[in-house]
């Protein structure tokens, strides 16, 4: 799970952190659900974000793949929801369209982008931290205008938004 964190000063951003939760090394997947779950609140009680930007879940051919990515990014999302932290999702190629002007640029496009935008001196081996990063970036180019993303104020706003796939 790569993560990227900006500050917002009027109308400039400012680079603060990247990463990535390391959880190949775990074989049981609720453990890693844990474990993203908690590092989500602690990178959210460190750095106090007033919004979270994510990206959407998208389709691939492995549904198993998709469901582990799905249920990844739902703990992630619960985790900001728990703290009342505003969440908007971006589809993928709206995020490489915002970063690259390309909606099919590739990772290290993107990557490359986010290294100039950002005045970056290294870039991470594993690029899921730059996919963090861009999604915040993103986010910060559509601020007020969310378009191809949904936009969360809290969990009755996500359950809301999302009546086809929450059981009542």
């Amino acid at each position: 799970m790569g993560f990227g964190i900006i500050k917002v000063v009027g109308k400039k951003m400012e680079f603060i952190q990247m990463n990535e939760l390391l959880l190949t090394k775990y074989t049981d997947h609720y453990l890693k659900l844990k474990l993203i779950f908690e590092r989500t609140i602690e990178l959210i009680d460190t750095y106090n974000p007033d919004e979270i930007a994510i990206e959407a879940p998208f389709f691939g051919k492995n549904v198993q793949s998709m469901l582990k990515l799905g249920r990844a990014q739902g703990v992630a999302m619960a985790a900001g929801l728990s703290r009342e932290i505003p969440i908007t999702e971006y589809l993928p190629k709206k995020i490489k369209m915002a970063i690259t002007g390309n909606g099919s640029a590739s990772k290290e496009q993107v990557a490359l982008m986010l290294k100039s935008l950002l005045n970056l001196k290294t870039l991470p081996k594993n690029l899921d931290a730059t996919d963090g990063l861009a999604a915040a970036v993103c986010h910060f180019y559509n601020s007020g205008k969310v378009v191809g993303g949904k936009n969360y104020t809290g969990w009755a706003s996500f359950v809301k938004q999302n009546e086809k796939r929450v059981k009542k």
